[in-house]
């Protein structure tokens, strides 16, 4: 049976470099987004982001994160990967469990994460998950 995690989730850092210009005024960028966790899962969750922005500011990306901490009394780490998309003031991801990836007491974990932000340090994140 799938348990369900509400997690905040707070900007430690955000480092973010663009590595290509587009001819129509859009860009690529890498970024490094380290982030504190509370709620139903305490911990850290550090997340590498490749984007691609258009001229109008909004954007789409990819992401691969490590989320580190204690989850239903278990501390561990798992990694999520998905993708997700800025509308120019809310970005909207959704993320799945990678196999295999669980540490420590949250070996086995599988699920879903889905995320919401506005523009800005904080966010709020839905975790779906269960163990084997």
């Amino acid at each position: 049976m799938s348990e369900r995690a509400t997690i905040g989730a707070a900007n430690e850092s955000w480092d973010e470099k663009t590595y290509a210009e587009l001819p129509d005024g859009g860009k690529l960028t890498r970024a490094t987004v380290v982030q504190k966790l509370t709620g139903d899962l305490d911990g850290r969750i550090t997340t590498e982001f490749l984007m691609c922005y258009r001229p109008d500011g909004t954007a789409t990306y990819l992401g691969q994160s490590r989320i580190e901490g204690t989850l239903a009394g278990r501390t561990g780490s798992f990694v999520v990967q998905g993708d997700g998309e800025f509308d120019g003031t809310t970005a909207r991801t959704s993320q799945s469990v990678v196999a295999g990836s669980g540490t420590g007491e949250l070996r086995g974990i599988s699920g879903s994460l889905i995320a919401g932000a506005e523009h800005g340090p904080a966010a709020n994140l839905a975790l779906s998950y269960e163990f084997e």
